[in-house]
């Protein structure tokens, strides 16, 4: 087949050129993205030649080489692992960033103004491409295990790539750079130097469960001879999860996080677990600092890698922890599975089962310790994942106090630091029954809201959710430490004491007697938009809102589930007055042996959609509202 000759797309080159300018403040991490695809590579044959007793690869001796040239300025990094096809290189090597190309470039364009181009690269799969920052060409052969035919691709990098098959290519992958000139300002950049290998190996793949390998130096005996020992291992292969804690440095977990997780920075948080006995297994388990950037897309890939014998089985292993768990990266080593075990095998699997518990468990608790150990650090893991942990909320009964327990809201009791339910019940009033909270769009909406007014007036507080999620996990929590989740936009607004209830009971029944004929005449003339007009016991300062009935659903999350595609009935609402404001008082004066008059009525209707506004919801006719307003302006001037 004769070569062909590629165009990278408008985006890629740009990325390209970008990456050739040193997006990177190291340089090294190149070699560490190559070494750490080339053991991929090796894991997948592995398993490949478990499941397909056909397959006729050798795996006998797996390892990755690394092959220096002084002379000729080249750095060849091969494996013998599973190889690529000729589509798999097109569409694997052949592209850059396969999906979201154009917006990866936007944020990467500003993360560079922040320093933070690094952590981007990593997740959209390009540390490939990082080569090119040291060569000024990168070859790269292979031949996919079970294939009798390979492929070269070559680039420079400039706009163009070549491919073409070729006979006489090993089972296996080579990347060979066309290393650039050595700067002379800096010699340690000199990726030909024995020792300038073996410490970045040393330094982010030491723990790589294959061996690497490196030409010895020659040595001259005695008789003036040169010879060539063996080729000299340069990490010590030994899984980290494996060794003591005492064994381990942060930095060492840290590279082990970033070579799962293709992430550049470094995580928040390592969790290591060992279970003995009947069952045994060890985990190590890391929190990332951020949350990738797809996260809440439905392609995105989550579960941790599963060993079993220190055999890599799986990569993305999704029966280890709960999908709200998504952001967990790490491994857990099994003693006891079998290693030809099948994703739906383990769906079934009692132990998997039981990792499954004891590993979520584990993760909620640690986020807890983290929360009262390191408050600064849980802040950052909370803004990142703090919306996708509360998702479990709604499906894993189970650990429901678990999460509640390592969750934080923000409320009004202050404006910058969040709180915790714990901490909200240890500040309760005395005589206070209920947690109090509001669900919205914004903290200022939700803060400006007429709702919110008898609560500040006491001083009560109030968690205020904003997250799309809130609208259904507080339907599917009943409480916390015995406190009931009350929403203050729905049913009654009880705020008295039981000593209150008494002294403002009479009250109360006295003004519901004087406004009786004005909340009648309201009720018929609202009858097609709301339930019930009744009086206010939440309202200090607006004239009006809008409460749903305890058992109906808020219009948001309705909405919510419109969204979802799951129709909603439509539920109508109930509209409060406040009878101490002019407003209302000067309505029912007004109304009383005048109810035919449509002037009044109109009031009426410009109450119900102030209150409408009030809250953030849509006006059923804006037109019509807008109308009304305008001709009532005009009149008192």
């Amino acid at each position: 087949m004769p070569t062909e000759t590629f165009e990278f797309q408008v985006e890629a080159r740009q990325l390209l050129q970008m990456m050739i300018h040193s997006i990177y403040s190291n340089k090294d991490v190149f070699l560490r993205e190559l070494v750490s695809n080339a053991s991929d590579a090796l894991d997948k044959l592995r398993l490949e030649s478990l499941r397909d007793d056909t397959l006729g690869a050798d795996v006998s001796d797996l390892h990755i080489d690394l092959e220096a040239d002084p002379g000729a300025r080249t750095l060849t990094i091969r494996d013998n692992g599973i190889g690529m096809s000729h589509d798999e290189v097109v569409k694997l090597i052949g592209t850059i960033a396969n999906s979201g190309t154009a917006q990866f470039l936007k944020d990467l364009k500003e993360a560079r103004g922040n320093g933070d181009a690094e952590g981007l690269i990593g997740q959209f799969g390009v540390g490939f491409y990082s080569s090119f920052m040291v060569a000024d060409e990168v070859t790269l052969l292979t031949r996919r295990a079970g294939e009798t035919e390979g492929t070269r691709w070559t680039s420079s990098g400039e706009g163009t790539y070549t491919v073409e098959t070729v006979d006489d290519a090993p089972q296996g992958t080579a990347v060979t750079l066309k290393l650039k000139p050595v700067d002379d300002e800096d010699k340690l950049y000199d990726y030909t130097s024995r020792w300038k290998l073996r410490e970045i190996v040393k330094r982010y793949s030491d723990f790589i469960t294959w061996p690497i390998r490196m030409a010895a130096e020659p040595v001259t005996g005695e008789d003036g001879n040169t010879e060539i020992p063996a080729p000299e291992t340069v990490n010590s292969m030994k899984a980290l999860w494996a060794r003591s804690r005492d064994e381990v440095t942060e930095d060492e977990y840290h590279e082990l996080y970033k070579h799962i997780s293709h992430d550049w920075t470094d995580p928040l948080e390592t969790i290591r677990m060992q279970a003995e006995g009947a069952f045994e297994y060890q985990a190590l388990l890391f929190i990332p600092a951020r949350a990738p950037q797809d996260l809440y897309t439905r392609g995105h890939k989550r579960g941790v890698q599963l060993y079993v014998k220190r055999v890599f089985i799986m990569d993305d292993c999704e029966a280890l922890l709960p999908e709200y768990l998504r952001f967990v990266k790490g491994v857990v080593d099994a003693q006891d599975l079998s290693l030809n075990v099948s994703r739906e095998i383990l769906q079934q699997d009692r132990q998997i089962q039981l990792m499954h518990r004891r590993l979520t468990k584990k993760v909620l608790s640690s986020i807890k310790d983290m929360m009262a150990a390191h408050p600064e650090r849980y802040a950052t893991f909370w803004q990142e994942f703090g919306r996708v942990v509360k998702e479990g909320l709604l499906g894993d009964a189970d650990n429901q106090d678990a999460i509640l327990a390592a969750a934080s809201f923000a409320s009004t009791h202050d404006q910058e630091q969040q709180t915790t339910l714990k901490q909200y019940v240890e500040r309760m009033k005395e005589g206070q029954e209920h947690i109090f909270y509001m669900t919205g769009e914004s903290r200022a909406g939700i803060e400006n809201s007429p709702h919110m007014e008898a609560f500040r007036d006491r001083g009560i507080e109030v968690l205020l959710l904003t997250d799309p999620v809130d609208e259904v996990w507080v339907e599917a929590v009943p409480g916390f430490d015995g406190k009931e989740l009350r929403s203050i936009a729905r049913g009654e607004a009880d705020l008295d004491t039981e000593e209150q209830k008494e002294e403002v009971k009479a009250e109360r029944e006295k003004q519901r007697q004087e406004f009786s004929g004005l909340l009648t005449w309201m009720s018929a003339q609202l009858s097609e938009q709301v339930k019930e007009v009744r009086l206010s016991a939440r309202l200090t300062v607006s004239p009006a809102c809008i409460v749903s009935d305890s058992d109906d659903a808020t219009p948001a999350l309705q909405n919510l589930y419109r969204a979802m595609g799951q129709e909603m009935p439509h539920t109508k609402r109930i509209l409060e007055l406040n009878p101490g404001h002019p407003l209302v008082s000067g309505l029912r004066a007004a109304q009383a042996g005048r109810e035919d008059d449509p002037a009044l009525a109109e009031t009426a209707e410009l109450l119900y959609g102030t209150a409408l506004l009030a809250e953030g919801s849509e006006l059923p006719d804006p037109a019509r509202f807008t109308k009304l307003l305008t001709d009532r302006l005009e009149r008192t001037l």
